[in-house]
């Protein structure tokens, strides 16, 4: 079972992640499908596409855009899987969508971890638009942007993933809009959710 053009994937674990650990304790947060920030983003690879090569192989772990697990609502109320549904727990995956494999941003998608805000004008817990280079790839590494460096990034163009434990932005290379010299008083920020997660 293989797709032309497409991965087929899997969730890893359930569609959506609406529970969190506290203490010995599990927490619902969530009991709506349209939240986005609540939908499985990681997910296994079953097959690979048989058009081209790629250095994604079956069995796989990736984080996926958060619209593949989707369910939604139709205009009679009536619930339905997203477009990308294949069969039973099994969906089409554009290589566009997929993020991250095994720990290595996928195509030119790179990742940043927020830092905590520490001016007293704000209540912000972290600082807009900084953060520290996490996982980069080999167009910024060409730039000679390198992991662990402070950067900006341009507004809007961030989304939250949770991978092992730490809340990361994954964004585009060309959204990296420059480096910036460390202060020495800048701290990684994750929020205690995001460890339970």
């Amino acid at each position: 079972m293989k797709s032309l053009y497409n991965f087929i994937v899997k969730p890893h674990g359930e569609r959506y992640n609406n529970t969190i650990q506290l203490n010995e304790k599990e927490l619902i947060v969530n009991t709506n499908i349209e939240h986005h920030q609540f939908i499985n983003k990681k997910a296994i690879v079953v097959s690979t596409p048989i058009a081209f090569n790629s250095p994604i192989k079956k069995g796989d772990i990736v984080y996926v855009h958060h619209n593949l697990f989707r369910r939604w609502y139709d205009q009679r109320g009536k619930e339905r899987n997203s477009s990308t549904h294949f069969k039973e727990d099994m969906y089409f995956c554009n290589p566009l969508q997929i993020y991250m494999y095994n720990n290595k941003p996928h195509l030119n998608y790179c990742f940043v971890k927020p830092i905590v805000d520490k001016s007293f004008l704000t209540i912000s817990k972290e600082q807009e638009h900084f953060g520290i280079l996490k996982y980069g790839n080999s167009f910024l590494k060409r730039l000679g942007i390198e992991p662990g460096e402070l950067v900006v990034f341009t507004p809007n163009s961030e989304f939250e993933f949770i991978i092992n434990n730490e809340r990361l932005y994954c964004m585009k290379s060309n959204d990296i809009a420059l480096t910036h010299e460390y202060e020495g008083n800048e701290e990684e920020y994750n929020p205690s959710w995001a460890e339970s997660c």
